[in-house]
């Protein structure tokens, strides 16, 4: 069985592991500071390079997982500077096979390989042995891509979806998409309330600012502050917590009906484990199963959290292991 070298390359840390074929060893797993290396003038190369001297492994497969869009095989760090492609990835490794996947899709090639006490169903549903399923990621971003079978093996397209509009259904919602487009011109930042900037990490911190404007207030917190004033009960958590279910539920509403996940969605990343005690008090299922002129948010479709850490690097071990 020929040894794997795989990483998963998040908005903070990398997480690099070996595996043997589809098992990806637990004991193996270390964890990179990114801004450390980016302090350096370095990149993922030399992360990789650093692990397999620390451990000493030769290698003859890696599989990069990347929090940001690949194209014609070279993926771009969404938060970070950092490119890669195969001749740079095997040059650090001198390993013969390579591949580059969207974290998303690595998160989507681990799905029917996560053990079942690490998967959380927060919306019940029909489940469709081999159908479509769908994978969302909430952590430092947001994305979610489509999981398809097919007689080729799992296709898994990737995509950038964290960067469509926010849903707005409500007139509070018209006022928070205006607030944040408002908070990211001050700052300097593009002026788009896109589903990111409430739903990843930083999300809760802007709902949770947008929460204390409508008191009359100018009130900030982080969103782990705004984890802990919640479950000390503070009024404008949970009105923040509240809004981050309530754009989740129509978010995963919309992407069950573009794609018809019949599979399951599954939910993944930081926030979404942070969320998940909270996501029955404010109403998730409500907020999903909405009657629309189909009626197939009533009836059909789950959700699941993925409360495995390092699933991205099992998807990783999958995908290298299937592709020719």
């Amino acid at each position: 069985m020929t040894l794997a070298l795989l990483a998963d390359i998040g908005g903070t840390n990398t997480r690099v592991a070996l595996a043997d074929g589809t098992k990806v060893r637990l004991d193996s797993i270390r964890r990179f500071s990114n801004a450390e290396y980016q302090a350096r003038g370095q990149d993922i190369a030399h992360v990789l390079s650093d692990y397999l001297a620390q451990t000493g492994a030769s290698v003859s497969g890696v599989c990069v997982a990347a929090a940001g869009p690949v194209q014609d095989g070279v993926a771009t760090m969404t938060n970070l500077e950092w490119v890669m492609d195969a001749p740079k990835l095997s040059a650090a490794t001198s390993a013969g096979k390579v591949a580059i996947l969207n974290d998303l899709q690595a998160q989507g090639q681990a799905l029917g390989h996560i053990p079942a006490e690490n998967l959380r169903t927060v919306i019940a549903g029909p489940v469709k042995s081999g159908a479509s399923m769908a994978v969302v990621g909430l952590g430092t971003g947001v994305n979610a891509a489509p999981v398809h079978p097919g007689p080729q093996g799992r296709v898994v397209p990737p995509s950038e979806c964290g960067h469509v509009n926010m849903p707005v259904r409500t007139e509070e919602d018209f006022r928070l998409a205006r607030f944040i487009e408002a908070r990211l011109s001050s700052e300097g930042e593009v002026p788009h309330a896109g589903v990111e900037e409430v739903l990843a990490g930083r999300g809760l911190a802007n709902l949770y600012a947008f929460a204390a404007s409508e008191a009359g207030q100018n009130a900030t917190l982080s969103s782990a502050e705004v984890l802990k004033a919640l479950d000390a009960g503070d009024p404008l958590a949970i009105h923040a917590a509240r809004l981050y279910v309530h754009i989740l539920g129509q978010m995963l509403a919309d992407l069950a009906l573009i794609h018809l996940p019949y599979g399951g969605l599954y939910l993944i990343g930081g926030m979404s484990r942070a969320m998940l005690p909270h996501f029955g008090r404010f109403g998730l299922e409500t907020s999903f199963r909405e009657a629309r002129r189909v009626d197939l948010l009533l009836k059909d479709f789950s959700v699941t959290v993925v409360e495995d850490d390092y699933a991205a690097l099992t998807g990783c071990a999958v995908y290298l292991n299937n592709v020719a």
